[in-house]
């Protein structure tokens, strides 16, 4: 609401008809992820979607929105680094004896 270039991204991307209602859509798929990651649970299966999602997310923008972006191309090296602190924590730093 406040940001209007998330609508524009996803204006270029998926469409202009349903922008504001998928922008509106994504947000709350967003918090719904936070409240997954508070819970704690499937925490593996949670860093493998949010590290999907991370990745094919700016790979989309990196190609078709690029000028929308706040730190242009420098973004996907952004989200490389945090699919890279969400790897290493769940995956190598944390101990679990409970698979996904």
């Amino acid at each position: 609401m406040f940001v209007p270039r998330h609508q524009l991204i996803v204006e270029r991307i998926l469409g202009s008809e349903y922008a504001h209602t998928l922008t509106r859509f994504i947000g709350l798929l967003e918090i719904l992820m936070a409240v997954w990651i508070l819970s704690g649970i499937k925490s593996r299966l949670n860093a493998l979607i949010q590290i999907i999602i991370i990745g094919s997310m700016n790979v989309l923008e990196f190609f078709l929105a690029e000028d929308l972006l706040l730190w242009g191309k420098f973004n996907i090296i952004l989200a490389f680094i945090l699919i890279s602190i969400i790897y290493l924590y769940e995956f190598k730093l944390k101990k679990s004896s409970v698979c996904c």
